[in-house]
């Protein structure tokens, strides 16, 4: 067996970024930037107000200090004349500020009879003009990769951004195998139970990026598998789920090997996830297509999916191929040692004030998906750990 850190080595070295495609920008949304884009524009594109008030030369502010108002500038309408001495302009935020004028005294401060203003308090230093450009220039670059947030779209479209280059969404076909399985919905027969894994896998990779796409349940025949396998055709990543230990109705790596799966590895000295199957189709329409081959167990299934295809969907979209930040919580109760696999223990984390604890769940069996979803954390156990006292800090990983 190979540690988990060989295995995500391995698994990262089956996959490739893949090509920029260009979106409508208010299609890109939770999208990744494939390529740096620059302003087309300054932003404001002039001097403009930041305040209500009245325009006038900083040199004639004062408390006292009376102005004659010649004229009205707001936003998307310009005063079309040049201020003089003694002369003031009425302004609303946002609009440019009048040729002649520095200084925006506000409203608050002033005193209006007529066409006659005086300032009445103190107006302070502050001009009150957002300068031409201050917020980005024509050129300014928004740099790739970056997962495009509201307030990167927002950005985008000032700039005057219409479509966006990303990167294209990995295209993920996800294969549930086995006699026992039917789809949510349908009635099981008295040895069944319903297929659960491949969307809970289908949820996890669309959160970070993938197009998913579920084909049908596969049954235990080397001939529906093959079947099954073409209908993968046209996917960067073919992810199975059970049928790839060594029973004698796991035929996933039999199929597989029929296309001519080129394994990298095949067992990882992790709990749960200890069946993990990885390499590379080179048959058929699957020609060049990764595969991963999941263990059926729900949690297992899970966990390997956060720590292996995760970082892979991450790469294929040109991000850092992690799987998250570590953290670390005190525990508030003892564990016992661990064994010789790498252990990613089911726990909740709360907080005790500012200090985050974190309490392993009762069961850590790989079946129990109720355990699955009341977890928020896995408690990260390295090979031949010691035992740990309550209280004592150990390492987890948000899940």
């Amino acid at each position: 067996m190979i540690t988990v850190d060989q295995a995500r080595t391995a698994v990262l070295e089956l996959a490739t970024q893949l090509p920029c495609e260009t979106v409508p920008l208010k299609d890109a949304a939770g999208r990744v930037l494939g390529q740096s884009v620059a302003a087309r524009r300054n932003q404001p594109p002039f001097h403009a107000s930041a305040m209500d008030g009245y325009a006038m030369k900083s040199t004639e502010v004062e408390q006292h200090a009376m102005f004659k108002v010649i004229g009205e500038a707001a936003a998307g309408h310009a005063f079309d004349g040049t201020v003089g001495a003694g002369q003031a302009v009425r302004i609303f935020t946002g609009a440019p500020v009048p040729e002649g004028t520095d200084f925006v005294v506000i409203q608050e401060d002033i005193t209006r009879s007529g066409n006659v203003i005086t300032i009445s308090k103190d107006p302070g230093t502050k001009n009150n003009i957002r300068a031409l450009g201050c917020d980005f220039s024509i050129g300014d670059e928004i740099s790739a990769p970056r997962l495009l947030g509201a307030s990167d779209i927002a950005l985008l479209a000032s700039m005057n951004i219409s479509d966006v280059p990303v990167t294209r969404r990995p295209i993920v076909a996800v294969l549930a195998t086995g006699d026992e399985l039917v789809s949510p919905g349908q009635t099981p027969g008295p040895d069944q139970i319903i297929a659960s894994n491949s969307y809970g896998i289908k949820a996890m990779l669309e959160q970070v990026g993938a197009d998913v796409r579920l084909l049908p349940i596969a049954r235990d025949t080397i001939a529906s598998l093959k079947t099954t396998f073409d209908l993968a055709a046209g996917a960067d990543l073919l992810v199975t789920i059970g049928g790839a230990s060594v029973g004698d109705h796991d035929l996933v790596s039999s199929a597989a090997l029929e296309l001519g799966l080129e394994r990298v590895f095949y067992k990882v000295a992790m709990r749960p996830g200890k069946p993990l199957l990885a390499g590379r189709l080179t048959k058929g329409a699957q020609h060049g297509m990764a595969m991963v081959g999941l263990p059926g167990n729900p949690v297992s299934s899970m966990v390997c999916t956060k720590l292996f295809l995760v970082p892979m969907i991450r790469k294929m979209l040109g991000l850092p191929a992690d799987i998250g930040p570590i953290g670390q919580a005190r525990l508030t109760c003892d564990i016992a040692a661990n064994g010789p696999r790498e252990h990613y223990m089911r726990a909740h984390v709360t907080y005790d004030g500012a200090t985050p604890v974190i309490t392993p769940s009762d069961s850590q069996d790989s079946s129990l998906l109720a355990t699955l979803a009341q977890a928020n954390a896995l408690l990260i156990r390295p090979i031949e750990d010691l035992e740990h006292k309550a209280g004592e800090t150990v390492n987890y990983l948000w899940f």
